[in-house]
């Protein structure tokens, strides 16, 4: 294992389109994948703000951008707003469930119907089995699969990753139908609230952007932490 993060080899994309802001280009620096990875690795490059999609770990690096911003929660100073509080309240009489995979067709359909019902215009449409699950696992021991049910039926996935400082929220995909649960608002507060039972000090959201209404969700978690000049401070 490398003992120090000026040993790792790093890669620059060629510039392509962005996922999130029309008409830019993107930029994305990511990890040799013949490293090997392990959880104090993994945790130690999050503080820097890499993500992982897969086994592949990644952080953008445009040029003539900085729009997308790592942002963390500190979840001991979580302060749900009064929304937030209803949306918990109003999604208790779910089961939550830990599973070793999601490899099986009840989770796949799920995901399959959120893709195609919400993100029709992104990445992942058409949703294909094999990119699924190339996306959502990954062989570092430290992914965890949670799933929530309402009387037996399957409505959302949260795909969380365990780090030593905290979670990382991977990618949660829910019923596009049941809009009043607000599914993904509960999975995010339903994070917060098992770190905080483990002890662990932040949930780490991905990249933060203003200008993407995909992406700009986050501030509505307080208080939000956001990386920049190389060092983590609170979002004003």
């Amino acid at each position: 294992m490398t003992s120090s993060l000026r040993d790792l080899k790093v890669y620059t994309t060629y510039p392509h389109s962005c996922s999130y802001l029309q008409d830019q280009e993107a930029t994305t620096l990511f990890v040799d994948p013949r490293q090997p990875v392990d959880q104090k690795l993994y945790s130690r490059l999050s503080v820097l703000g890499f993500r992982r999609s897969g086994n592949h770990i990644y952080r953008p690096h445009c040029a003539r951008c900085n729009a997308c911003i790592p942002s963390r929660i500190p979840t001991q100073e979580f302060a749900p707003r009064r929304g937030q509080k209803r949306i918990w309240r109003r999604n208790q009489d779910l089961q939550v469930i830990r599973t070793e995979a999601i490899n099986d067709n009840e989770a796949f359909d799920l995901y399959y119907r959120y893709i195609t019902q919400r993100h029709s215009d992104g990445d992942m449409y058409p949703p294909d089995r094999e990119q699924y699950e190339g996306f959502l696992n990954s062989v570092w021991d430290c992914t965890l699969y949670f799933r929530f049910y309402d009387k037996g039926q399957l409505v959302a996935v949260a795909v969380v990753d365990r780090l030593e400082d905290g979670f990382s929220a991977i990618y949660t995909f829910f019923d596009p139908d049941a809009d009043r649960r607000s599914l993904g608002v509960f999975a995010i507060l339903w994070q917060i609230e098992q770190a905080k039972l483990l002890g662990l000090d932040y949930l780490y959201l991905g990249y933060w952007i203003r200008d993407c209404q995909k992406m700009a969700y986050k501030s509505e978690y307080r208080p939000l932490q956001v990386y920049k000049n190389s060092r983590w401070g609170d979002l004003i």
